[in-house]
C-alpha cells in the first residue's frame, strides 16, 4: 500500500459532507489520495490551506494518506509516448458489438499493439481491436488487421432493441448511422413499398420494419456475404413476412423490377462516394412520386457539382427532382462529410430546385 504524507483537514463527522462539499467545488481536494475516517474524525487530504477554514474548528495537520487507484478515463491516459507521438493518437473510433475498428496513421504503425492492448484495458466490455484502412469498392469491405484480444472479425451488435450480427472485415456496417436508421424510419409512410439498394447486413430495412409499417421492403446488395448476414438477423428480429434480402447488382434492380410489376415509394440509396452512379436505376424502379434517400461523402465545395449531376440523370429519366433537406450527418475527414440528402422525384419535366447544406 502506496502513502504519501501531506497536508489534511481534521473535521468532526456532523462538518464532514459539507467540508468535503467546499474543497471540491473550490478544487483543493485532493482525488489522488483517499480520505481517512476513525471513530471521531475525518481527515481530508488537500492542495492548499483554505483561509476561509480557519474561523471554524476544523485543524490543519500533516497526515499519511493511502494513494488512490485512479481509472484511466481513456485509452490515451495509459499509453506513454513521446509527446509528438502522443498528439496524433485518434480520438475516436467506433465500436460494433464487441469489436473497435480503429484507422491509425503511418506514424502509429509501430504502437498500434499497445494502442489495441490500451483500448481493450479501458474498453471492459471490448474482447477485439482492429486496426482498419478505409471501406473501399461495391462490395464495400475493408483491409484490417487484429491489433488485440481474440481472434476474430464477427460480432453481434444491438441498437434500439435489434440485434445485428456483423463481420466487419467481410461486410459494412456503421454504428454512427443509428439516429439517421431511426429518423428515416420516422418518415416511412404505412403500406410502402421500399428498395434498400445498398442493404449491407440490413440495418436500414430492419431499423424501418421494425418501427414502421411498409408494405414490403427489398433489400439489395451485390456482396454475398452482407446478404448472407441481411438473411441472418432479418430471420433473428423476426421480419421474414416484411423483408426480402436479394444478392444482386443494383444496376440490374430496373429489370428485374420491371418483370415483377413493383415500383418504389421509397428507395434508400447508401452507398457513399458511388451512389451517384445508380442514381438513374434508382429513378427507373421509382414510382410516382418516389421518396429518395440518397447518402455521399463529400467536401462542402463539392456539393454544387454533384446537385447539378443528379439533376442532369434526373433530366435523362424525364423527371423533377426536388431537395427536400441535406444533412451532415458526420465528419469523415477535415471539411469532408457524410451526407444525406432527402429527395422527393416525380415522373414530369424536370425542374430541380437546389439544396442547401444544414449542419
Amino acid at each position: 500500500m502506496k502513502t504519501e504524507k501531506t497536508q489534511g483537514i481534521q473535521v468532526r463527522f456532523k462538518q464532514a459532507e459539507q467540508t468535503r462539499m467546499f474543497l471540491s467545488k473550490n478544487n483543493i481536494l485532493r482525488t489522488d489520495l483517499r480520505i481517512i475516517r476513525d471513530k471521531q474524525f475525518v481527515y481530508f487530504p488537500i492542495k492548499t490551506v483554505p483561509k476561509t477554514l480557519f474561523k471554524t474548528k476544523n485543524t490543519i495537520m500533516e497526515k499519511e494518506f493511502e494513494k488512490q487507484k485512479t481509472k484511466p478515463k481513456t485509452y490515451k491516459d495509459i499509453l506513454k509516448l513521446p509527446k509528438q507521438i502522443q498528439d496524433t493518437l485518434p480520438t475516436s473510433y467506433d465500436i460494433i458489438g464487441d469489436i473497435i475498428l480503429i484507422k491509425l496513421p503511418k506514424n502509429l504503425q509501430k504502437y498500434k499493439k499497445n494502442i489495441g492492448e490500451s483500448l481493450l484495458t479501458v474498453n471492459k466490455n471490448i474482447k477485439v481491436v482492429c486496426a482498419i484502412e478505409a471501406v473501399t469498392g461495391e462490395l464495400r469491405t475493408r483491409n484490417l488487421e487484429i491489433i488485440a484480444g481474440e481472434q476474430r472479425t464477427t460480432t453481434t451488435h444491438k441498437e434500439y432493441n435489434l440485434t445485428f450480427d456483423v463481420d466487419v472485415q467481410k461486410t459494412y456496417f456503421s454504428p454512427r448511422l443509428a439516429t439517421e436508421r431511426k429518423h428515416i424510419a420516422s418518415l416511412v409512410k404505412p403500406k410502402e413499398t421500399i428498395v434498400d439498394m445498398f442493404a449491407g447486413v440490413a440495418p436500414f430495412s430492419i431499423i424501418i420494419a421494425s418501427y414502421a409499417q411498409p408494405a414490403i421492403i427489398y433489400a439489395l446488395d451485390k456482396n454475398k456475404e452482407a446478404i448472407r448476414y441481411a438473411k441472418q438477423n432479418i430471420r433473428k428480429n423476426k421480419l421474414l413476412d416484411k423483408i426480402e434480402a436479394i444478392s444482386m447488382d443494383a444496376k440490374d434492380a430496373p429489370r428485374m423490377f420491371k418483370k415483377m410489376n413493383v415500383h418504389a415509394d421509397r428507395i434508400i440509396m447508401n452507398l457513399p462516394f458511388s451512389a451517384h452512379l445508380f442514381f438513374s436505376q434508382a429513378l427507373q424502379i421509382a414510382a410516382d412520386p418516389c421518396s429518395i434517400h440518397y447518402y455521399d461523402i463529400l467536401k462542402e465545395e463539392k456539393m454544387d457539382e454533384r446537385l447539378k449531376y443528379l439533376e442532369k440523370i434526373a433530366k435523362k429519366n424525364k423527371a423533377t427532382i426536388t431537395y427536400l433537406e441535406t444533412r451532415k450527418i458526420k465528419t469523415y475527414a477535415p471539411r469532408e462529410f457524410y451526407i444525406g440528402i432527402d429527395i422527393q422525384a416525380t415522373k414530369k419535366t424536370c425542374r430541380c430546385s437546389s439544396a442547401r447544406l444544414s449542419g
